[in-house]
């Protein structure tokens, strides 16, 4: 009795170690069916104890061979451990669950059946999935960021090489239409300043208008450009404000007085005498809200205000307004006349001219100093347009230095060295500044240039900056470091994106001059530079006329640009007889060594003489292109024929002008 007892016992302590188990745990006989189970089966499983028993153990998973061959291979083993398998549940719901089992057998070793304990494991596999699939989404994201990155590098890459070519682009551009600019402009005024008939006169003027007006627009485009990249500079100097802008608006009276329109100043004495900011860009700004008012303005009057706004012991915010009684503008079209070739109307740029870029390059200089520019306006009764700009204080003491000197001003006897490679701006600087009444020699590189000032004392150097041999920065720094010399030296380029003024000053020039040439300006500057820095240096031919009419060279057209004056006519004819054939030479050498460097260079020399020869537009055209395909070394193939072209053309027009010099030598 004792002993069934305790079998009774160890029974029911059997029972409730099964039953503790949360992992469900069935019996299964020999033939598959379950014969017993615990309380986590009937949960798992959702079926009662009465509706397990003596069903097959293998239905209640998804792959039923699957579980047999796990079963099968509990005898054929004696166990396993840690089989997958995946439990079907009543209502459908999945649970992965590890199969472990293994046989028992009675008291004489005989297997009655397999003891299998399911752990479920749904769970775990799911945290498994979920860092599986966080792990390569992770390797994703890594491999899209690495992806965006290597776009954004492109990107930027892209966008810097665009900037570069936009800027060697205007570059380029500003540099290919001053050269002949300068030429045009240039000898206009040269011939403005001699006897003229009155039609002479009203034409030379027209061109003179029309070669000023282009080059406004060029200054107008890459000044919009240089803001717009970020390369606009903003100088910190000191200058008399009140000296400075009264200065600029005398450039206005002329066309004021002309308009019978009043001028008006109104300037805030409270202002400091000097303040630290840049005085150029200052200039601009005003210079294009007056030019703006003067314009639009037919009758009345134009106001010029400058009132301080706060001060502190560092800085001043002077506030800067530009009033007229002028035609105003509709409230519809104030948002937009800061745009880009943008103006009021349609019929604003045909009626008054423009190129719609003043008040764009306007904003762009006052918001890129940290102002604000506003504009108030109505229809018939004027507008005002003005701007706040802060300027920092200081203690220096500034000399008022005149804007302008009159052409006789009398500085005795200068001699001038100008440094250009071009000869036909060479030339030009000859005709200008012997109507001057200086004196000149020329050397086409800055390596001849230093020849030169080792063997002869001048009192000013004019300076190109893009020459071959030895550049304009290198000549000056050898000139300043090696020379020692403190000869005033002012540069002289068409290339006004590249001249830089902060390279041009930190190799030692004193001043800058950008072509085409302003002549008073150029008067101007000469004699300040000579009295600021006080360096000290130890037969007429009979007019002829010309009525060839020639197949390259159109001489009607030379003569007229030289009103008939034989002598700089034999001068700019002797001068393309001497340069062209070289360059030729030079252009067919590049193309034999393949130099397409030496080629560009000889193709830019050779451009500004066919239209100051009168040649062709069609040879020009050939000339640039051979400038164009060299420097991009694209389409080189077809070089050879432009170049033969070329050289036929220019020699056939040197054998034609040869007798027509001859011709005018026998008719002296």
């Amino acid at each position: 009795m004792l002993i069934a007892k305790k079998e009774r016992e160890e029974s029911q302590y059997a029972r409730s170690l099964i039953e503790a188990s949360l992992d469900p745990l069935v019996t299964i006989s020999t033939e598959g069916k379950i014969m017993d189970m615990n309380q986590a089966t009937v949960n798992i499983t959702g079926r009662t104890r009465k509706q397990l028993t003596g069903t097959d153990f293998f239905d209640y998973f998804t792959e039923p061979q699957k579980a047999r061959e796990v079963y099968q291979e509990v005898f054929a083993k004696g166990s396993v451990i840690d089989s997958p398998l995946t439990l079907r549940q009543k209502k459908g719901k999945l649970t992965d669950v590890l199969f472990n089992g293994s046989v028992y057998k009675d008291d004489k070793g005989n297997v009655l059946g397999v003891v299998i304990v399911a752990r479920d494991v749904t769970e775990q596999k799911r945290i498994v999935r979920e860092s599986n699939s966080a792990k390569v989404f992770a390797e994703l994201a890594t491999a899209i960021a690495e992806e965006a990155k290597v776009r954004a590098e492109n990107a930027t890459q892209i966008a810097q090489n665009a900037v570069k070519s936009k800027q060697q682009f205007l570059s380029n551009m500003s540099h290919e239409i001053r050269t002949p600019m300068n030429a045009i402009i240039g000898f206009t005024k040269v011939l403005l300043r001699t006897d003229l008939t009155e039609k002479q006169q009203e034409y030379l003027s027209a061109i003179e208008l029309s070669g000023n007006s282009l080059i406004v627009l060029i200054n107008d485009i890459l000044d919009l450009a240089k803001v717009d990249s970020g390369k606009m500079k903003f100088e910190q100097t000191p200058f008399n404000i009140a000296s400075s802008i009264s200065a600029m608006l005398h450039l206005f009276e002329p066309k004021i007085q002309e308009k019978n329109l009043i001028l008006i100043k109104e300037y805030d004495n409270k202002i400091p005498k000097v303040l630290i900011g840049d005085s150029v860009r200052l200039h601009q700004i005003i210079l294009n809200l007056v030019s703006n008012a003067v314009k639009f303005t037919s009758h009345g009057k134009i106001t010029v205000s400058v009132k301080l706004v706060k001060e502190d012991d560092e800085k001043v915010v002077i506030k800067f307004s530009v009033k007229d009684t002028g035609i105003g503008i509709e409230a519809s079209k104030i948002g937009g006349i800061f745009e880009n070739f943008q103006q009021a109307t349609s019929g604003t740029s045909r009626i008054y001219g423009g190129t719609g870029l003043g008040l764009a390059i306007v904003k762009q200089l006052v918001e890129s100093q940290q102002g604000s520019v506003h504009v108030k306006s109505k229809i018939g009764e004027g507008s005002t347009f003005s701007f706040t700009l802060s300027f920092m204080k200081t203690n220096a003491e500034f000399e008022i230095e005149t804007e302008a000197i009159e052409p006789n001003t009398k500085v005795g006897k200068l001699k001038i060295l100008v440094v250009e490679d071009i000869p036909l701006n060479q030339l030009l600087m000859k005709t200008l500044l012997e109507d001057f009444g200086f004196e000149l020699d020329i050397a086409s590189n800055g390596k001849i240039a230093i020849e030169k000032l080792q063997n002869t004392a001048y009192d000013l150097i004019l300076m190109d900056l893009q020459m071959p041999e030895m550049n304009g920065f290198e000549a000056t720094e050898f000139i300043r470091n090696t020379m020692n010399s403190k000869i005033p030296i002012m540069a002289l380029t068409a290339d006004v994106t590249t001249a830089d003024l902060a390279k041009c000053k930190a190799v030692g020039m004193n001043d800058y001059i950008a072509k085409p040439v302003d002549d008073r300006l150029l008067h101007s500057k000469i004699i300040k530079l000579v009295k600021k820095y006080s360096y000290n240096r130890g037969n007429k031919i009979k007019e002829t006329s010309l009525l060839t009419t020639i197949k390259y060279c159109n001489l009607d057209y030379l003569i007229e640009r030289t009103k008939s004056n034989p002598k700089l006519l034999t001068e700019m004819i002797a001068l393309y007889l001497e340069q062209t054939p070289v360059l030729v030479k030079a252009m067919k050498k590049g193309l034999e060594q393949k130099d397409w460097v030496s080629v560009n260079a000889v193709a830019h020399k050779m451009i500004p003489s066919f239209s100051i020869m009168g040649m062709h537009k069609d040879y020009e055209n050939i000339a640039k292109k051979v400038q164009e395909y060299s420097g991009a070394n694209k389409q080189i193939d077809k070089l050879p024929d432009l170049i033969l072209q070329l050289e036929k053309v220019c020699l056939q027009a040197c054998e034609e002008l040869k007798n027509d010099l001859k011709k005018m030598k026998n008719e002296k």
